[in-house]
């Protein structure tokens, strides 16, 4: 079975949850793609997309935000 990777669709709280040794990390990739919403409530129920859209950013900075973190994780 192939690993999941992070994706648009996923919650912050939930890649957080599937990378718990990795969460530090993440975290710094996520507030410095000006997502800040990391230890905000509302993580637990929007996804990274929805995030980076109510913060006005493009689908641009969206994939360059998930091949960051995704290849933060390659070595899990």
């Amino acid at each position: 079975m192939e690993e999941m990777k992070i994706s648009k669709d996923m919650t912050i709280v939930q890649v957080f949850q599937m990378y718990p040794h990795r969460v530090t990390r993440l975290a710094q990739i996520m507030t410095s793609h000006g997502l800040h919403c990391v230890g905000c409530h509302v993580s637990a129920y929007e996804t990274i997309e929805q995030g980076l859209i109510g913060h006005g950013m493009n689908e641009e900075k969206l994939n360059t935000l998930l091949k960051e973190l995704n290849k933060a994780i390659e070595k899990d």
